[in-house]
């Protein structure tokens, strides 16, 4: 038996996105690719490896068990690939991000480009948006993902789609005026959402705010308020609202990668390279700006 880890890494993909359409975005190739090469793969072990029904996607006992061989093998090839194609990639790189664009976005890009470039150093800043600006202007940064509003440049990289959400109790959604968790004075989270309840004639109070979106979930979580945040950060543990609740529309935030002073080198511009990847490949990306 040969396993052959281009199979491997579409297998592997497709168990990241438990959907084999996101998969194929992630890797590049059609739904129909991903398909035949799981099927190819399926037909080499002798075994299925995934139970499929119309909406959900769940490995079987011999999926589990090769998927622990499945990322050793890639793992390795990947560290193989990137000690002779570029042995000498090292440095250090200082980006800046808001808590939820680190907790959804950054993981799998600093998991893959810690294995293909080991020598390059990592330094990591949780700041929102309106603290990282100035650190790029200022060169405390070389990179930064911030949402973009009036007067900020960088590149844009994803359009996100805003959700309101409520404890599954929904305590806060028969309270009135209706309390509502908002980010900090200045940042666009908070002007998007502002604006949405303004257009929608929505009676309500500002009951808390916070630079901290963990603040805000754990405030939601307890029912003491709505808030509106990025569909990519909303938990499982609250529910998502909408029209049919009373709540209106809010405006998408736009993600831009900014580069600070001496980012325009090697080591930045592969990390660039994969953030763009990432920001593009998640489920429900927006489309980048023309």
């Amino acid at each position: 038996m040969q396993l052959d880890h281009v199979l491997l890494r579409t297998f592997v993909a497709a168990i990241d996105a438990m959907s084999f359409s996101r998969a194929a975005a992630m890797i590049h190739k059609s739904p129909a690719t991903v398909s035949t090469q799981i099927a190819r793969l399926e037909a080499q072990i002798g075994k299925p490896l995934f139970l499929r029904d119309t909406r959900n996607l769940s490995l079987t006992r011999a999926g589990e068990e090769l998927e622990a061989y499945a990322r050793r093998i890639l793992r390795l090839h990947d560290e193989a690939v990137a000690a002779f194609r570029q042995p000498d990639m090292a440095g250090r790189i200082r980006i800046g991000a808001p808590e939820d664009y680190i907790s959804v976005l950054l993981p799998p890009v600093l998991r893959r480009f810690g294995l293909l470039f080991p020598r390059v150093e990592i330094e990591m800043t949780c700041a929102q948006s309106t603290a990282l600006l100035p650190q790029i202007a200022s060169g405390e940064l070389d990179l930064a993902i911030v949402t973009r509003s009036a007067g900020v440049g960088g590149e844009l990289i994803r359009r996100e789609k805003m959700v309101w959400i409520s404890s599954r109790e929904r305590i806060a959604l028969e309270r009135r005026p209706l309390p509502v968790a908002l980010f900090e004075p200045g940042s666009q989270a908070r002007a998007v959402v502002l604006a949405a309840l303004g257009r929608g004639n929505v009676a309500f109070r500002p009951a808390y705010e916070s630079v901290s979106q963990l603040a805000l979930l754990t405030l939601v979580e307890a029912g003491l308020a709505v808030a509106a945040i990025t569909r990519m950060s909303a938990p499982s543990s609250v529910i998502q609202l909408g029209a049919a609740d009373g709540l209106p529309e809010v405006a998408p935030l736009e993600l831009a990668l900014v580069r600070g002073r001496g980012a325009d080198t090697p080591v930045c511009d592969a990390l660039v390279e994969a953030l763009r990847e990432s920001a593009a490949t998640l489920p429900d990306a927006g489309a980048p700006a023309p």
